[in-house]
């Protein structure tokens, strides 16, 4: 409404990370992006062959499954003032580890604190809650304290627009003047990149976003696909409880969220996996759980008891 975001459709996510990373580049030389360990794997590619510097920050704690938010929050603070830090909006890839909203406040202080610039990477917004508010509550966050933000969007899992790379990338500003100019550099580096995104797909996004009825039937549609994965999820818990006497804890499946699970299986276990049980899935123990359906809940349960117990 105040005219202070500038947008320009992407090449879906990835592409809209690259012309992020490129004005990085360009206009914040020197900048360095702190990115999660783990994070998505082609996010080092985007920024190595933008000749943008990154580094890690804690995020993953392989003792609980879960988030290392005091490492998070110290290697943020530890981080050069202004650097840019990569979040993922919601159902963090690989791990499917998100932070609750109290962490979101205190990760929005520090980097307020530190002067750094938040930029987001939003690729299953719809797609692990089932709710478009719910998962864009961590960006609202930010937006909502006045911070000027980066936020790269995919519309290619959550609308099944996968080949047609659809995406946009998004500068809040702190004006409308701003914003004009960040646009205008915006489109500049598109220009010699690839001129002009693809328009079919866009036109499809904005024909369900555009027209109230059909944004109504995306949005049970996106609902009922992730309540389908939430099911799998509860169905997996429950076998791997019932079948495993050992006492593990195995909540941490419930309170990951979107397609994917990070089991705690290294690459040994991993292996087994794919040898022994014709289970297959990432070496770093990521399962997409988009893939399962509730009659093989039992059977991924058995695979996960064996590799974890018998395998070391």
């Amino acid at each position: 409404n105040q005219i202070q975001v500038a947008t320009i459709q992407g090449l879906s996510g990835t592409g809209s990370l690259r012309l992020a990373a490129v004005l990085i580049e360009r206009y914040f030389p020197g900048a360095k992006v702190l990115i999660s360990s783990p994070t998505w794997g082609n996010h080092k590619n985007i920024f190595n062959d933008a000749r943008v510097p990154w580094s890690e920050y804690r995020y993953y704690d392989p003792k609980t499954v879960g988030l290392d938010f005091e490492g998070m929050i110290e290697d943020i603070k530890a981080a050069p003032e202004g650097s840019f830090v990569l979040l993922h909006g919601c159902a963090h890839n690989p791990t499917g580890i998100d932070p609750t909203p109290e962490q979101w406040e205190k990760i929005a202080d520090v980097i307020q604190e530190k002067n750094h610039i938040p930029f987001f990477d939003v690729a299953y917004q719809g797609f692990a809650s089932g709710s478009l508010d719910q998962d864009a509550a961590s960006v609202r966050l930010f937006a909502a304290r006045g911070m000027e933000i980066f936020v790269a969007q995919s519309y290619s899992k959550n609308l099944g627009l996968y080949s047609e790379r659809i995406g946009a990338i998004n500068v809040v500003c702190s004006s409308s003047d701003t914003a004009a100019r960040v646009k205008s550099q915006l489109k500049r580096i598109a220009r010699p990149m690839y001129s002009n995104p693809p328009i079919h797909g866009a036109r499809i996004v904005a024909n369900v976003v555009g027209d109230p009825a059909l944004f109504g039937e995306w949005k049970a549609e996106m609902e009922m696909m992730a309540g389908r994965i939430k099911g799998v999820r509860q169905k997996l818990y429950d076998s791997l409880t019932s079948k495993d006497k050992s006492g593990k804890d195995w909540s941490f499946i419930l309170k990951q969220i979107g397609m994917f699970s990070f089991t705690g299986l290294n690459k040994i276990q991993s292996d087994n996996m794919t040898n022994k049980w014709h289970v297959y899935m990432t070496k770093d123990g990521r399962i997409s759980l988009a893939g399962l359906n509730l009659a093989k809940c039992e059977y991924l349960a058995d695979a996960i008891i064996d590799s974890y117990h018998n395998v070391s």
